[in-house]
């Protein structure tokens, strides 16, 4: 099992989820509110009268192999509105109950 999170800017939303269905991610947990900057490029989204931009985030705990298309899907979302902000992180899940 593969554990991948995504952080993006709130407009992404209803797209992640929509890209989690068609690739049978079933399960999945929405932080409807994170902050942050991205580490290259991007302006902050703080939530705050100066930067008033929002993000989220998703944790998928999904089959190893559904990581791969899942990362290709968020990446060609991310190109295409690349100024929102999309980035997606993999690690293995070692146990789980």
């Amino acid at each position: 099992m593969k554990s991948v999170l995504i952080t993006f800017d709130q407009a992404h939303y209803e797209e992640i989820v929509s890209v989690l269905d068609r690739l049978n991610c079933r399960g999945f947990t929405h932080v409807e509110r994170v902050q942050g900057r991205g580490s290259k490029t991007g302006e902050p989204h703080y939530g705050s009268h100066a930067w008033p931009a929002v993000n989220a985030a998703v944790i998928a705990v999904v089959e190893d192999h559904r990581a791969t298309p899942l990362l290709a899907a968020l990446k060609e979302m991310d190109e295409k509105k690349n100024r929102l902000g999309l980035r997606a992180f993999v690690w293995n899940i070692e146990q789980s109950i």
